[in-house]
C-alpha cells in the first residue's frame, strides 16, 4: 500500500467497533491469533466500511442499497494517494484544499472516491454517474453528511458517453479518475466473482463482489471502455490536467499505452499493490510538461 494509506498496518478492530458498534458481531479470531471478519459476508463488509469511514474519514452516515458494488476502502484510497503524488510532481508540493478539482467517472451508489478525497485531501469533487438509482443513493449520502459544498453530482445522460455530457465548456479539472467495468459479458462477471470468492479467505482485502451490471460489465470489457475514454478525453485536452483510470488486467496495458503514445499523450503508469491484489493506474495528459507547469502555477499556487 501507499505509505500515506491509513490502513497500511491493517485494521484496529477495537477502534473500529467503537466507531460502529454494528460491526462487533462480525469480528472474530481468524485462526492465527488476529481479529478479522468474514470478507465473503456482505453484511460484515458493509459494517466494516461504515466503521472505516466513520473512524478514519469522519463520514458518519454511509449505507448502500442492495445489489450495488461495495468497495474496499484501502484500495480506493490508495488510488487517491497516487493521484496526489502525481499532482505533487507537477505542482512541486502535495496539494490539498478546494483548489484541486477532481472528476470521478462512475461514482456509483457508494460515492466512495468523493468521500475519501474530500476527507483526506479537501479536494472539490464532481461525481458522475449513469444509473439514476445510484445517483439518488449518492445524493442521499451527500445530504446526510452535509457535503453539498464539497461534492456535486452529475448524471450522465447517455450510456454511449463517458466525458461527453459531463464536462461542461467552463469546467477545469486537475484530475479525473475511474474504476471501469472490466468484464465483457455477464458470464465473465459471474465466473470472475466465483473465482475471487474462492480466493477471498487468502486475500482479506474487504471486497464484496456484488454489483449492478453496468458497474461490472460493458461491451468489450475494460479494454474497450478505457479506449473510448482515451478517445473522448482528447476533446477536453485543455480542460483537464491529468486523466486517469484503473487497469485491472495487466494484459490490457500495452495496447492502451500504445494508443496514448501514438495519439501524442504524455503517459504515466503506476503499479499498486494491496495484499495479494495488484492493479495498475494509467494516467495521461494531452498537455506538455511546460503547459502543465503553467497550469499549476496559475491554479494551484
Amino acid at each position: 500500500m501507499h505509505p500515506r494509506n491509513k490502513h497500511l498496518q491493517g485494521y484496529d478492530f477495537a477502534a473500529l467497533t467503537a466507531a460502529n458498534a454494528a460491526l462487533t458481531p462480525f469480528v472474530r479470531d481468524n485462526g492465527y491469533g488476529r481479529l478479522s471478519i468474514d470478507f465473503a459476508n456482505p453484511a460484515a463488509v458493509l459494517q466494516l466500511n461504515k466503521a472505516l469511514l466513520a473512524h478514519h474519514y469522519g463520514v458518519q452516515h454511509w449505507q448502500l442499497p442492495d445489489g450495488f458494488l461495495c468497495p474496499a476502502v484501502p484500495g480506493r484510497v490508495d488510488y487517491l494517494h497516487h493521484l496526489a503524488d502525481l499532482l505533487a510532481t507537477e505542482a512541486g508540493k502535495l496539494v490539498k484544499g478546494r483548489k484541486v478539482q477532481l472528476l470521478d467517472i462512475g461514482t456509483g451508489a457508494n460515492l466512495i472516491y468523493p468521500l475519501l478525497a474530500q476527507a483526506d485531501y479537501g479536494w472539490q469533487v464532481v461525481a458522475a454517474e449513469l444509473d439514476p438509482d445510484a445517483v439518488a443513493a449518492a445524493s442521499q449520502l451527500i445530504k446526510q453528511n452535509q457535503l453539498q459544498s464539497k461534492i456535486s453530482l452529475r448524471q450522465q445522460p447517455s450510456a454511449q458517453q463517458i466525458f461527453k455530457g459531463i464536462i461542461g465548456p467552463k469546467d477545469l479539472f486537475e484530475l479525473t479518475l475511474c474504476n471501469p467495468p472490466f468484464h465483457a459479458t455477464e458470464q465473465d462477471a459471474k465466473a470472475g466473482t466465483e473465482r475471487k470468492q474462492r480466493q477471498l479467505d487468502l486475500s482479506g482485502d474487504g471486497l464484496n463482489f456484488a454489483g449492478r451490471s453496468h458497474e461490472l460489465v460493458c461491451e468489450g470489457g475494460e479494454l474497450a471502455f478505457i479506449r473510448q475514454m482515451i478517445r473522448e478525453s482528447k476533446d477536453f485536452a485543455s480542460q483537464v490536467l491529468w486523466f486517469s483510470s484503473l487497469v485491472s488486467k495487466a494484459d490490457n496495458l500495452p495496447a492502451l499505452v500504445s494508443q496514448l503514445q501514438q495519439a501524442g499523450a504524455d503517459v504515466k503508469q503506476i503499479e499498486m499493490q494491496q495484499g495479494q491484489k495488484s492493479s495498475r493506474l494509467l494516467a495521461w495528459s494531452w498537455q506538455n510538461a511546460k503547459q502543465r507547469q503553467l497550469w499549476c502555477q496559475y491554479r494551484l499556487k
